[in-house]
């Protein structure tokens, strides 16, 4: 029996992640207007990923960001924040008015996550390939405390080429750190075009069970599938070995003139494609 047929997950829940998921996405695109360029494409193969965390999985207190033995995020592919400052507007981290002032001078939310300026913010990220180190370090540094909760790492599949990424999955199976828990979103695409012609990263299972990780794939847009399996590698009893969840994405995805479109890895939309945006992920959330 695989983990995650041990934690069924309800109606109710699957559609409340898929409601965020779509929530994730136009606040992308509001705060993107306010901004006049962002990373569409990126925070849309990992909206799905964003819901079901913080909002199916994550050990979490509303409005404490601060909470020590709070469940910890670290956004490896920092340029896709945009897709995050809504979340912690939601979990009452940050006032929602910060949001409409988004990358305006004086606002905390940048193109990437500060952590000295943005509460609920683990680490700032964006010089991409630092992430797990930091996931590492927090869960090492919450052993010695004697607290007990899980560092989430969602890395870009473009991030793989990072040496120090290898350090740092070396270093967790050596350490035994089976509270870090690693999310890769495998949309395929990076800033320079498609991630196996810039570097080939395959085979990616292979190379992280090799590494000594236990080692998932998943359809990263399907939070029936996303949810249960997540739960079940943040409830392990005293785990020892650190997980990894190869989450199959679409860059993009939602929006057909975006997906696995490299142009869109970082843009701005036209008042009239903003409205054909919205109105494709409207239609999808309906179909669903």
């Amino acid at each position: 029996m695989s983990p995650a047929a041990t934690n069924a997950v309800d109606r109710e829940t699957i559609e409340r992640l898929e409601e965020r998921a779509l929530f994730i996405r136009k606040e992308t695109i509001r705060l993107i207007s306010i901004a006049k360029v962002g990373h569409y494409a990126s925070a849309f193969s990992c909206a799905e990923i964003l819901s079901t965390l913080f909002y199916g999985v994550m050990d979490l207190k509303q409005g404490e960001p601060d909470w020590p033995d709070r469940d910890r995020f670290m956004f490896g592919k920092g340029h896709a924040a945009v897709a995050l400052y809504p979340i912690l507007a939601d979990h009452g981290f940050l006032d929602r008015e910060v949001l409409d002032e988004y990358t305006k001078l004086g606002n905390p939310l940048g193109d990437h996550p500060d952590r000295t300026r943005v509460p609920g913010v683990d680490f700032s990220s964006g010089s991409i390939g630092h992430a797990l180190s930091a996931g590492l370090g927090m869960v090492l540094a919450g052993r010695l405390d004697g607290r007990d909760f899980n560092s989430f790492v969602l890395l870009g599949d473009g991030e793989q080429n990072e040496g120090q990424v290898w350090e740092a999955a070396m270093s967790a199976a050596h350490h035994r750190a089976g509270r870090v828990i690693v999310i890769i979103d495998r949309n395929r695409y990076c800033l320079d075009g498609e991630v196996d012609e810039v570097m080939g990263i395959e085979p990616l299972d292979e190379k992280w069970r090799a590494f000594g990780w236990d080692v998932h794939e998943v359809d990263g847009h399907d939070v029936s599938a996303l949810c249960p399996l997540l739960r079940s590698l943040a409830d392990r009893e005293a785990p020892e070995q650190p997980a990894v969840v190869i989450a199959h994405t679409v860059k993009g995805k939602g929006v057909p003139f975006m997906e696995s479109e490299i142009g869109w890895h970082l843009g701005y939309l036209s008042p009239e494609d903003e409205a054909k945006a919205l109105e494709y992920i409207e239609s999808a959330a309906q179909r669903s």
